[in-house]
């Protein structure tokens, strides 16, 4: 096995996504000897039969049952096993495998994570959603079962590296960073006419398109928010965003006695994965390396509150409890997703997520079994979904 000791039998939740190609990347350049399970992809079945063919899993999964024959087709002869749904995407989490990638976008990562923390998997998170909408459950239910949760978004890692869960204590601030996305040096106005080219227009990053929108509008530094206080077990009040567009530092842990530490790397996903991946050992592989000297100076600056709403929002979402993040999570996909389709402007879409919560009840966190933290959530999703499309049709209807 060698002197590391890494997980052998790997699941990818999500691979045809960019975390999810770059996971495999990280592995076919470690060298390292091993399994993949399973392999899951949305829609994306040219890339997931690629990948199928090189890596031959157990079992390939799409989720989007309209796309299985294609799948079957493409890997017709090879001995792998096809199957297709938001059922089979869940029973590959639940397949024999020590690490799970869960890098599935959106709610929909929410089940198959639960189900991969709920069997003692090491659980890889980049899927946002599963700790918006059920975190506490979800590190209870992984805690218990013997598993962990690793997370991989580069802010939360950096963070997971420097602070020592015995000094957490002795924490008076975590800083999250952002670059800004593409209209930190915007005017209100600019924003407002903002096309979705524009904003799909990140200055660091080639992401999927709602991450983008969200990057835009810094509603992903919100649910980042959110994340850190239930992975770090820190209250809002102690969590902060600062802007850093060069994207070096990303994350800083600031200690009552002065010290700050930060977690420096490029602006590459990669050795977050790598990290997951191996924790708590390092893995050897030829890992983007930091130029401190080309990579220039380093700045920072404040976010503007009144440009960018989402971040207060999302403690808003935090402060209140139960469900009221999953309500601000659904209601953010479905103005993203207005706005994609230029239904609404881009400042609407913070107003749409803050009306939709101000219509929506609390609700009660669920039962801490998968069961009924599914249900919970889902009946919090699909409601505030409801009311988010009512909130975007009034907002059309006034244009």
């Amino acid at each position: 096995m060698g002197p590391l000791n890494l997980p052998r039998k790997i699941t990818v939740l999500g691979s045809t996504g960019s975390v999810g190609v770059s996971t495999l990347d990280v592995l076919e350049k470690s060298g390292v000897e091993l399994e993949v399970v399973a392999l899951t992809a949305g829609r994306n079945v040219e890339r997931l039969a690629e990948q199928a063919r090189r890596w031959r899993p157990a079992i390939a999964v799409v989720a989007d049952e309209a796309a299985l024959p294609e799948l079957r087709e493409r890997l017709a002869g090879s001995g792998i096993e096809t199957a297709a749904g938001a059922g089979a995407v869940r029973d590959a989490a639940q397949a024999d495998s020590q690490w799970v990638m869960s890098a599935i976008v959106g709610f929909a990562g929410l089940a198959p994570t639960l189900a991969a923390a709920r069997r003692g998997a090491v659980v890889a998170l980049a899927n946002k959603e599963s700790l918006v909408c059920a975190g506490p459950e979800l590190l209870r239910m992984a805690k218990l079962s013997g598993g962990a949760v690793i997370p991989v978004d580069s802010e939360h890692s950096a963070i997971f590296q420097v602070l020592e869960p015995e000094n957490a204590g002795q924490v008076s601030r975590l800083i999250l960073t952002s670059s800004g996305g593409p209209f930190r040096g915007a005017t209100q106005d600019q924003m407002a006419r903002a096309t979705p080219e524009q904003a799909l227009a990140h200055p660091n990053f080639s992401m999927g398109s709602k991450i983008s929108i969200d990057s835009a509008t810094m509603m992903n530094k919100g649910l980042e928010v959110i994340e850190a206080s239930y992975l770090f077990n820190m209250p809002a009040e102690k969590i902060e965003v600062l802007i850093h567009p060069q994207q070096i530092i990303h994350s800083l842990v600031e200690y009552a006695d002065g010290s700050t530490l930060a977690q420096l790397g490029p602006p590459d996903m990669r050795p977050p994965i790598a990290c997951a991946f191996a924790w708590p050992d390092r893995l050897p592989w030829p890992a983007p390396k930091l130029d401190l000297v080309r990579s220039g100076p380093l700045t920072f600056e404040a976010p503007d509150p009144g440009r960018f709403p989402a971040l207060s929002i999302a403690k808003q979402a935090l402060a209140a409890g139960g469900r009221a993040p999953a309500a601000m999570n659904a209601a953010n996909e479905r103005a993203v997703a207005a706005f994609l389709d230029r239904r609404i402007g881009f400042l609407d879409i913070a107003r749409v997520v803050g009306e939709t919560l101000e219509r929506m009840d609390r609700h009660a966190v669920g039962a801490n079994t998968n069961e009924d933290v599914l249900e919970s959530a889902r009946t919090t999703d699909a409601t505030a979904r409801r009311v988010a499309d009512d909130v975007v049709s009034a907002l059309m209807a006034q244009a």
